[in-house]
């Protein structure tokens, strides 16, 4: 949520600061604007709307030329998307500038404290606040004033903060809010996301919670917000500017529904051992004695990642005999969890910041828990502070609608089921197959996305009927649910998914004529189950779209479209029946002239509660 650029440096800082703004539209926005210091005097434009608004209103003014800035793109939360809301803010003496990703829980005493002091304020938002009281405390000193507005903080930050009487420095913090340093040649660019700063070096500097940094065109130090020094590590950025482009694709979701056949095989790349048929994970060697014992596991993560935690919750009991729970991120922390030792919490993340995940996660490690992390992004919070962990390796996801990433966790959840299977109950012989299966899964993706005409053709049928249903069984429950979940994403449509069985308890009432009923209906244990669902909607009418096995006739007598998947073992077939769903939303949200890659109201990583 929100995006937050700045520079020190050589280069023209406007250019720079509005290129890695766009660079970081697909966390999701509402407005946007930008800071540059020029003669002593701070030069701030903002906009509502798109960066292209920003840009016009830069354009219609006179810019000085500089070398350092700062930028953001906000997503409201404290007051409605509007210029005046928009970061960055001022203090009363007009010679501070902050912009913030997070929220400041206690700025309404804040604001309080102030106001009886003869501070004025002109926004509604919770940042303009933090900006105040940081003038508050300056004495031609900006780091202790940051400082010592911080220690009066309750909430989540990732920031950046310029003075016009220090025109040579950017002091950046954060806690809970993803902030990164990337260090160049006699330059720095700081970003809350990487793709703001690989065109420029791809050598980075992660912050950790509590820390903060002072840049200056000559070096930057880091510290704790107590001023104690704190040592850095530079790592590399694991991805290229090439990936982060279009390339030929007319929308990224499209780009990475595509790449999925390669980021699997990334993804399991030197973690199948066939000649000794074993599952190899690095990551978690250190713990794996104990994650073999593990009693209880409990899946935790939102939206997408909590459908992927789903089908793990049918892989870990199936394969691994562990009691498995699933439990919604932003719940588990309030309601008092039972943490019993032998306890395992498995957190999931695309990119590893998700605010909701990573309280979650703290929670269950202050109560005991052995932690592990899936997540995409290297060095993201949640890889830093879990036990152990495993990467996905599928590449930056840039579409807000995950695509890439579920399958990816499907595949890292297999894995370690598998994984710890084989040290358990399973023979060599299953594993086996399991290793042969998931090898065949990347050419199989191949064949289904080779019916996205077909698809697209279903879609624009459809696509401008209000309700859908979704229903699977099983393992195909899940995806039920996250096909639905991108069709309201990305085209608005409402779509509910559900276990087939449930429908009619309750769910059935919403059947009308002409209603389009999305079934995952592949061959396994309980098709003639699904098949007597079918039934059910036919009765009253519904349109019938399936998704079934290669070479089932029988599917086409009861459905009237059908898209087909090649046979897998069960457990794997998520892997393949989410592909036609992905495919089903982003033509319906085509179809409908929706913002496929920035769908309204959405961000790609939620770094607020």
């Amino acid at each position: 949520m929100c995006g937050i650029v700045a520079y020190v440096g050589k280069k023209d800082a406007r250019a720079l600061l509005i290129e890695g703004l766009k660079r970081l539209e697909y966390r999701g926005y509402d407005s946007a604007g930008l800071c540059l210091i020029d003669d002593g005097k701070l030069f701030v434009a903002r906009a509502a709307g798109r960066i292209s608004v920003l840009e016009s209103a830069l354009d219609e003014q006179k810019v000085p030329p500089s070398h350092i800035g700062m930028a953001h793109t906000r997503w409201a939360t404290h007051g409605p998307p509007t210029e005046c809301n928009a970061h960055p803010h001022l203090d009363n003496k007009g010679r501070i500038a902050i912009v913030h990703n997070g929220i400041i829980e206690n700025y309404s005493t804040i604001k309080t404290f102030l106001s009886e002091r003869g501070y004025i304020f002109h926004s509604e938002t919770d940042t303009e606040v933090l900006a105040v009281l940081i003038g508050h405390f300056y004495e031609n000193n900006l780091v202790k004033a940051v400082q010592t507005a911080l220690r009066e903080v309750r909430g989540t930050y990732g920031l950046a903060v310029m003075s016009a009487e220090e025109p040579e420095t950017i002091v950046v913090a954060r806690r809970g809010s993803p902030l990164i340093i990337g260090v160049g040649d006699d330059e720095y660019v700081v970003a809350s996301d990487a793709a703001a700063i690989v065109e420029h070096t791809t050598q980075v500097v992660y912050l950790n919670d509590s820390e903060m940094a002072v840049i200056t065109p000559d070096q930057f130090r880091t510290t704790t917000i107590d001023d104690t020094p704190v040592t850095k590590k530079v790592s590399e950025v694991e991805f290229s500017l090439q990936q982060i482009e279009l390339g030929g694709y007319d929308h990224f979701m499209l780009k990475e529904i595509f790449e999925q056949p390669q980021a699997i095989e990334d993804c399991m790349r030197g973690r199948l051992d066939r000649q000794e048929g074993r599952v190899v994970l690095g990551g978690i060697n250190q713990y794996s004695r104990d994650i073999v014992r593990t009693r209880r596991l409990i899946i935790t993560g939102c939206g997408t990642a909590w459908h992927a935690g789903l089908v793990g919750e049918f892989l870990f009991e199936e394969l691994a005999k562990i009691p498995t729970e699933v439990e919604y991120a932003s719940e588990f922390r309030y309601r008092n969890p039972i943490i019993e030792d032998g306890t395992l919490v498995l957190a999931i993340s695309q990119s590893g910041e998700t605010a909701d995940t990573l309280a979650a996660l703290r929670e269950a490690k202050d109560r005991g828990a052995l932690s592990l992390g899936i997540v995409n992004v290297v060095g993201s919070t949640i890889a830093r502070e879990t036990d152990a962990g495993i990467y996905l390796h599928v590449g930056p996801e840039i579409g807000v609608a995950s695509t890439k990433a579920f399958t990816g966790q499907i595949v890292v959840e297999i894995l370690l089921a598998l994984s710890i299977a084989r040290r358990k109950y399973m023979s060599q012989t299953v594993l086996q197959e399991f290793i042969d299966a998931l090898e065949r899964i990347p050419d199989q993706i191949r064949q289904v996305l080779q019916q996205s005409d077909l698809i697209r053709q279903v879609a624009q049928e459809h696509a401008r009927r209000d309700n859908w249903l979704f229903l699977g069984r099983g393992f195909n429950f899940p995806v039920a649910l996250e096909g639905a979940l991108k069709l309201k994403e990305i085209s608005y449509i409402h779509a509910e998914g559900l276990p087939a069985a449930e429908m009619k308890h309750g769910p059935i009432a919403l059947i009308n004529p002409g209603m389009p009923a999305v079934f995952i209906a592949t061959r396994g244990s309980q098709y003639e189950k699904l098949i007597g669902n079918i039934h059910e909607v036919r009765a009253r009418h519904g349109k019938i779209i399936a998704v079934a096995s290669e070479g089932d006739e029988h599917i086409h007598k009861v459905a009237d479209h059908v898209f087909t998947v090649p046979d897998t073992i069960e457990p794997l077939q998520p892997l393949l029946t989410v592909v036609p769903l992905q495919l089903l939303a982003y033509h319906a949200a085509v179809s409908r002239g929706c913002n496929v890659d920035k769908p309204r109201n959405l961000a790609k990583s939620v770094t607020v509660e």
